[in-house]
């Protein structure tokens, strides 16, 4: 397929929706972050706006890549980076435990990427 008809392609699927952005995939690693930290968290429901509120404060932390909400046992997944373990702990303390209507988080150290991938066989 030459440029001209694969751009044109890429165009036509812009176009109608079916591609809604393209991104970087960064290199984290080579900015300097080590750790990256899946936190699964447990919200107090029984607040109106417990989603809302967490979802505000999450959103202003730099190091949180990735903000997912879920319906069952989690609420809501959040992907943090950081340079290093004390890094980490730092963010943890003063930024991710002070966030509005937390009940529980439980933290999944990232050790490797197996497969990343968001392409479906078209």
């Amino acid at each position: 397929m030459t440029s001209t008809t694969c751009w044109r392609r890429v165009d036509k699927l812009k176009a109608t929706n079916i591609i809604i952005s393209t991104h970087a995939i960064i290199d984290w690693r080579s900015l300097g972050y080590e750790v990256e930290v899946s936190l699964r968290i447990n919200l107090d429901k029984s607040q109106p706006r417990a989603f809302e509120d967490f979802i505000q404060g999450a959103r202003k932390i730099p190091q949180v890549i990735e903000i997912q909400t879920f319906l069952g046992s989690v609420d809501v997944r959040l992907s943090v980076l950081a340079r290093d373990m004390g890094h980490y702990q730092e963010l943890y303390m003063a930024q991710i435990l002070t966030l509005p209507n937390i009940l529980d988080v439980e933290a999944l150290m990232h050790i490797a990427s197996v497969k990343s991938n968001e392409m479906l066989p078209l």
